[in-house]
């Protein structure tokens, strides 16, 4: 297993980006890889399940591990046929906006393959 954290900062409020983050509704506005998302919640808690759609129509399977509304964190697994990734996120408040670290643990091709979109859905998270 490989690991890659990635940070940005941006014009958003952090409780705007916050609740970008926790409502999947709302990902594929910010997360250009993300064409849908398939989940019974409106707002995601530990425990919820779904699928995400991407630009290309391939489906992935997620399951939140956890969601920390006071700290603005939550952890969250992918898969993607034999690809596994976790990813844990956290919205920072910082002067003029907020600021987010994205950790993701998995293979190290993987990782390498994912970081340019996850880099460009991160400032888009964090635009005003």
């Amino acid at each position: 297993m490989a690991v890659l954290t990635l940070r940005a900062e941006g014009s958003a409020s952090a409780d705007d980006v916050w609740l970008r983050y926790v409502t999947p509704a709302r990902w594929p506005s910010w997360s250009p890889q993300i064409r849908a998302v398939h989940v019974a919640e409106d707002r995601i808690t530990q425990g919820t399940r779904g699928e995400i759609v991407s630009l290309f129509g391939v489906t992935a399977a997620f399951a939140v591990e956890s969601v920390d509304e006071e700290r603005r964190q939550w952890v969250w697994r992918v898969r993607l046929g034999p690809v596994r990734l976790r990813l844990h996120h956290a919205v920072m408040t910082r002067p003029g906006g907020s600021a987010t670290t994205l950790r993701i643990e998995g293979p190290a091709v993987a990782l390498a393959a994912y970081a340019g979109p996850a880099r460009w859905a991160l400032g888009r998270l964090l635009r005003g």
